[in-house]
């Protein structure tokens, strides 16, 4: 029987959630907004305090598949695919647009790809490109000349062969061919749910030439791409500075006329490691924006600087201390179990937080809907890891032959102010039951090195991004994952993983996802921690703007490229 028989009879929302996507077609407007937009202006510096602000670029070499990579590059490498802004909240759509990783299925536009269509027997997307899109010259690197699709092939071939390529990454992925100048194929083993992240937007999907490797990718000075910024300067520690690329193909519709973006002239990442100096580095303007501040400095801010624009939202990094289960004492259950009986979360939200943090938002995020449970629909087992009871997470101890606890050794961030702040009453809750931290803070190259070739500590406090409700529990848990710090590994979840990414009915694949949520709490491998809820605040000058933070794949620039300053709104203001 053909493999393909039942998909052809079923709708193509329900086999993949998303028939416009796979058509590639245009989405439907969305109604009228209820007052005129403003016209854009074009010029000035957008200066930004991103949510990595106290983070400098850790490299700039495609390869070393790390990260931050697409946060920094992401202004010029573009993808196959990016977010529809039109499916914004400020546009009146349902998306904020702040996921790290994650685009609905039914927000996502074509960006290098003008159409794709699926292929069968073998499984294939063929993706049509635009055509006319440019490379700027780049004096010393490569002439000015058109994108096309062995650009594609190539980025993704120099990629995929990188010693430090996660090697699940694209597992499912047969080949990735030009039939033509325009025209790239991707042929797959099978169907799976991530394949327009993994190909199409995400972190290690970015476009670029191979003039650029041939330059010497890791110098920055040689990185061109076709976005709409060009990266002009770096210091390390200091700024990231983008200008405007002035051939930059794409426009914004914006009351039923399009205008070329961007509209600013530079855009600038501000590196600020003090949160005092973010705070004040806002309030006199010298940023625009600030894309994360703590509910602690938010009062504040409103008081001093009352005209700021803001939104607030559940983190989109989840907290935890990562418990080695390769290592006694984590190797056992009870030890686990009673780590976390032994913190008194609740309290952590009333007296750290100021009530200002979700118990539950991690590993699955609470605006994914049909994917999210709370709390409350948690079995008992579940629900007592997140409840204060430190006489049972003695006995526990004693039941695993710790009846004196143990001291075990916690790795730290030294750049992370929530987790720095919050390790001494972590550490002070444990040490009521007999655990002992030996806490070491660790520069963040450092801390992630460790994680990298698994030299990490015992205790690991980290946060990390829920990235997508796919991504969340699989990079935590599967096996030989670099993001599984617990190093939990079992071969049968990992089947059911597999098997969850190779259903195309997304109602089955969010009941998966929940049934193994469940029991992965449960097992206790991380210290769960609250999820607190974050600020950005951004001046009234900043238009076109809602508090988006990605366009899909960790990638800021389609943001910024939409963004424009009202330069006499601003000097009207008092700022120049």
């Amino acid at each position: 029987m053909n493999r393909f028989k039942s998909w052809r009879s079923l709708t193509v929302s329900r086999v993949l959630g998303a028939g416009a996507l796979l058509a590639g077609l245009a989405a439907a407007p969305l109604a009228a907004q209820t007052s005129a937009p403003e016209r854009p202006q074009y010029g000035g510096t957008l200066n930004v305090g991103t949510v990595y602000v106290t983070l400098s670029a850790l490299t700039w070499e495609p390869a070393d598949w790390n990260w931050k990579f697409a946060d920094d590059t992401g202004q010029y490498f573009e993808r196959l695919f990016a977010a529809d802004f039109s499916k914004a909240k400020r546009n009146g759509g349902k998306y904020a647009f702040r996921d790290n990783n994650y685009l609905p299925l039914d927000a996502i536009r074509g960006e290098l790809a003008e159409s794709w269509s699926w292929k069968e027997n073998p499984l294939r997307l063929e993706v049509k490109l635009r055509k006319g899109i440019m490379f700027p010259e780049k004096k010393g690197v490569m002439p000015a000349r058109e994108l096309v699709a062995e650009d594609v092939v190539f980025s993704y071939d120099y990629m995929a062969k990188s010693p430090k390529a996660i090697k699940t990454y694209w597992e499912n992925v047969v080949k990735v061919e030009a039939l033509d100048r325009h025209t790239v194929q991707y042929t797959f083993k099978d169907y799976h749910a991530e394949w327009d992240m993994r190909s199409g937007y995400g972190h290690y999907s970015g476009v670029f030439p191979k003039e650029l490797i041939a330059a010497g990718a890791a110098n920055w000075k040689n990185h061109n791409g076709t976005g709409p910024f060009m990266l002009t300067d770096f210091v390390s520690g200091n700024s990231n500075t983008y200008t405007k690329n002035p051939n930059y193909w794409d426009k914004e519709r914006i009351g039923g006329a399009e205008y070329k973006l961007p509209f600013v002239d530079r855009l600038v990442y501000r590196t600020i490691k003090d949160e005092s100096a973010q705070h004040a580095a806002l309030r006199t303007g010298k940023l625009d924006v600030l894309e994360r501040i703590r509910w602690s400095a938010a009062d504040d801010l409103k008081k001093t600087s009352p005209a700021l624009k803001w939104e607030r939202w559940v983190a989109s990094e989840g907290n935890y201390l990562s418990l080695r289960m390769d290592q006694k004492p984590f190797d056992d259950i009870r030890v686990r179990r009673a780590m976390n009986m032994a913190i008194n979360k609740a309290e952590i939200i009333k007296s750290f937080y100021g009530g200002n943090a979700e118990m539950l938002g991690f590993p699955m995020h609470p605006e994914w809907q049909g994917y999210y449970e709370p709390l409350s629909a948690m079995p008992e087992s579940v629900k007592e890891l997140f409840t204060y009871n430190p006489d049972k997470a003695k006995r526990l101890l004693a039941e695993a032959g710790y009846p004196n606890g143990f001291t075990f050794k916690v790795q730290v961030h030294s750049g992370s102010p929530t987790l720095v702040d919050l390790l001494p009453m972590l550490a002070a809750y444990l040490e009521r039951v007999g655990v002992k931290m030996q806490i070491q803070q660790m520069e963040y190259a450092a801390f992630l090195s460790t994680m990298s070739n698994k030299s990490h500590a015992p205790g690991y406090l980290m946060s990390t991004a829920h990235g997508s409700p796919t991504i969340s529990i699989t990079k935590l848990f599967r096996s030989e994952q670099q993001w599984n710090t617990s190093m939990y590994a079992d071969a049968n979840m990992d089947k059911r993983m597999l098997a969850m990414f190779s259903d195309r009915v997304e109602s089955r694949r969010q009941q998966s996802l929940k049934d193994m949520t469940r029991e992965l709490l449960d097992l206790a491998p991380y210290v769960w921690l609250p999820t607190p809820y974050e600020y950005s605040a951004w001046w009234p000058w900043v238009k076109n703007y809602g508090g988006e933070q990605r366009g899909g794949g960790g990638r800021p620039g389609p943001v910024y490229a939409r963004i424009w300053i009202d330069q006499e709104l601003k000097k009207k203001m008092g700022f120049n």
